[in-house]
């Protein structure tokens, strides 16, 4: 078939909050603008909740149907690794291209146990062994890389970076939408992401880059005469809804410019576990240890 008539299947797929709509739209924006005929069809009920997201784009001569039927996808594009994994069987075989950031988003429902350093039941495939699987595969740390640019929310567009070496339109295009479609205060920012992705993804048509670990934790010790304390907030985990914010009686806690639940003010906290029982994502863990007298 001419390639100037085939449709092309692209799957954007991810977990609330990441920016699959936002990649989703500059792709289609960028297509419309070329002259393509685009449908896009998304999902996204869940995404307050950090719920599955993904969004079908197709575009070319004329497309009839908004959805890719299974094994149709020319490139699946996959903010978190495991939304990666689940869709995979949607790719082409012999020609699909596999884009994924390796950040792990681990749900709470997710842990067979809420035990300290119990493993989470997470999905296991390594990204050489999925890679061995495609066409042409990229496995980048895009959350890494954004946040040391800044801003670990451009995450998506390191990715759009990724993506615009996969399809036949110019740069400045890719630039001029994105730019078009971000708030005003980030378009520096995204510039500089969609470049790093891009400049990466030029490197070869099967690279691994993992560099992230997982979920992102902090962790605060509180010492007091008869207890320790220990507060251990998994940023994965939160939503931002405020609840533990709100409920805390000394105002130890607030959300930071990400919209995470931090303990701003460790010296405050009484172990009182109030926020622990109230977070409705398990995403805050507080342990108190009675302090042992030394033997005299």
């Amino acid at each position: 078939m001419d390639k100037r008539n085939r449709t092309t299947n692209v799957l954007i797929v991810g977990v609330g909050g990441q920016g699959v709509i936002m990649v989703s739209k500059v792709l289609a924006q960028l297509c419309q603008e070329a002259g393509h005929d685009v449908k896009q069809s998304e999902v996204h009920g869940m995404a307050k909740r950090g719920g599955g997201v993904f969004s079908h784009v197709r575009f070319g001569a004329k497309v009839w149907s908004p959805t890719i039927p299974e094994g149709e996808v020319d490139i699946l594009v996959a903010l978190e690794w495991a939304e990666g994994l689940r869709w995979i069987r949607h790719l082409k075989p012999e020609t699909g291209t596999f884009i994924a950031d390796c950040q792990k988003i681990v749900p709470p429902f997710a842990c067979r146990s809420r035990k300290r350093g119990a493993e989470p039941a997470y999905a296991p495939q390594t990204p050489e062994e999925i890679i061995d699987q495609v066409h042409a595969g990229y496995v980048m740390d895009a959350t890494g890389l954004a946040a040391n640019l800044g801003n670990a929310r451009a995450a998506n567009t390191v990715l759009l970076g990724a993506l615009s070496t996969a399809l036949d339109f110019p740069e400045e295009a890719w630039a001029q939408v994105i730019a078009a479609t971000v708030p005003p205060k980030s378009v520096q920012i995204n510039a500089r992401a969609f470049a790093e992705g891009r400049a990466w993804a030029l490197g070869g048509t099967k690279r691994i880059d993992v560099t992230a670990s997982g979920l992102q934790k902090s962790r605060a010790e509180v010492h007091h005469p008869q207890v320790e304390t220990v507060v251990e907030i998994t940023a994965d985990w939160c939503k931002g809804c405020d609840i533990c914010v709100k409920s805390c009686p000394e105002r130890c806690l607030r959300l930071n410019d990400q919209l995470k639940a931090e303990l701003a003010l460790p010296d405050l906290c009484t172990g009182c576990q109030l926020c622990s029982w109230l977070c409705p994502d398990m995403a805050i863990s507080v342990t108190n240890t009675p302090v042992q007298e030394a033997a005299s």
